[in-house]
This record gives C-alpha cells, sequence and structure tokens, in this order.
C-alpha cells in the first residue's frame, strides 16, 4: 500500500465543496480544510504508485474549484 499527502489550493469561497467532492473519491482516506498557502490536504492510498496516480490523483485534480495541487508522497524510512 502506498499513501500520500496531497496540498490542495482552491478558488477564494470554494474550499469546503471541494472537501466535500475530494472526500467522495475511492482511495481518498482523510479530507482537511486548512489555513495557510493551501486550503485543503488529502491523504490518499491505492495498491501501487500507478493506481495512486492514474485512479486517484488524477481524479481529484479534476474536481471543480481546485487551481492547483502538490502530491507529497509518504516514505517508510
Amino acid at each position: 500500500m502506498v499513501q500520500a499527502y496531497m496540498l490542495i489550493q482552491t478558488e477564494v469561497g470554494v474550499a469546503a465543496s471541494v472537501a466535500e467532492a475530494v472526500s467522495e473519491i475511492d482511495g481518498v482516506v482523510r479530507v482537511d480544510t486548512v489555513t495557510g498557502p493551501y486550503d485543503v490536504v488529502v491523504l490518499t492510498e491505492a495498491a501501487t504508485v500507478d493506481h495512486l496516480g492514474t485512479s486517484v490523483v488524477s481524479r481529484v485534480q479534476r474536481v471543480a474549484g481546485i487551481t492547483r495541487t502538490l502530491t507529497c508522497s509518504i516514505l517508510k524510512i
């Protein structure tokens, strides 16, 4: 199992609706609205890195109201 955090910037005033839409996507474990340079932080997981990219990250990026994402893979060191 691989996991990654997605840091999401949204259009002004839509962070709550983006968080709600993202929470419905398979592979999304947790969604939090936050303050700072990002508006929403998402914990994602999938069986493989390829599946994470094609089935989770790409679906999150298509949610209306998202202007930018940064995906941070979790390392087990």
